[in-house]
């Protein structure tokens, strides 16, 4: 959030600088994976659904307001501990997307590159946020990344191991100009497996498999991932009153709720709205 603005001149008469005074947030997601990791602990499955709520909220408002992140990773997730509150920063590579206008497909950090961007698109939506925000909430079970390949080719090949060799009509729903591609064909694997030692519940195993879905159409919704049954728990008012610091998870804006009206009742809670009438 902006606190304060201010100009300051340059060495040269012509310069002059905008800086912008954010909020303090102490922590990145990626330094608490790797703090995590290092212990040899897991993150807590109340905090997963806090943090991945979050993001999914904070896409939302882009979606809303039409803005592309194409860059989120654990490294440009703030997280304050003592609150819970998750912020996602650095919009250096941030567009507004328009129909009809070409965008650069060369974007995003690669282990958490949509793979419509390793097939060259350019005529991307807002899901290849979706993709990454995937990335990073199984990489909060697993406390490493879940594709991380060592190219844009290994990139691929790491999807499609857990994934499987998308058909040539999934490969045009990414790219109509790579339909022709070659690839090894190689069978999936469910998320189940995958994740098995780490025994996720269903819900959660569902809800990935949403997001991690090669056909951006296909792929889940941000306001449809917020209303997906693995969040319920954070729904239920008695979930506020527990020993857990509980943000402001449904103070949504007008931007937001204008998505689609006809599921604002679902999410926003009805002790919520009676607390706030």
């Amino acid at each position: 959030m902006l606190r304060h603005s201010f100009f300051t001149p340059g060495e040269n008469p012509q310069d002059v600088y905008l800086n912008l005074v954010m909020e303090y947030v102490p922590e990145t997601l990626s330094k608490m994976i790797r703090q995590i990791r290092k212990q040899k602990q897991t993150i807590p499955s109340i905090q997963l659904k806090l943090y991945s709520y979050q993001m999914l909220r904070a896409l939302l408002y882009l979606q809303a307001i039409g803005i592309c992140h194409r860059d989120i990773k654990p490294q440009n997730i703030l997280i304050n501990l003592e609150t819970n509150v998750l912020k996602i920063c650095d919009f250096g590579s941030a567009k507004r997307l328009v129909v009809g206008e070409p965008n650069i497909a060369y974007i995003c950090s690669r282990y958490y590159r949509a793979p419509e961007l390793i097939f060259g698109a350019t005529d991307y939506t807002t899901q290849i946020d979706m993709w990454s925000i995937g990335c990073v909430i199984v990489e909060m079970i697993i406390l490493e990344p879940i594709f991380p390949g060592e190219s844009a080719q290994d990139q691929l090949l790491q999807i499609i191991k857990i994934l499987g060799t998308p058909t040539p009509d999934i490969i045009k729903q990414m790219n109509p100009a790579k339909a022709e591609v070659k690839l090894p064909m190689i069978k999936g694997n469910p998320w189940s497996k995958v994740l098995a030692k780490y025994k996720p519940d269903q819900l959660f195993l569902d809800l990935i498999s949403q997001m991690l879905t090669y056909s951006p159409k296909a792929r889940i919704q941000p306001i449809d991932a917020l209303l997906h049954p693995y969040f319920d728990d954070l729904r239920k008012e008695e979930f506020t009153k527990s020993n857990i610091k509980f943000p402001n998870l449904f103070d949504f804006n007008k931007q937001e709720l204008s998505i689609r009206p006809e599921l604002n009742s679902k999410l926003i809670p009805q002790w919520y709205q009676k607390l706030n009438t």
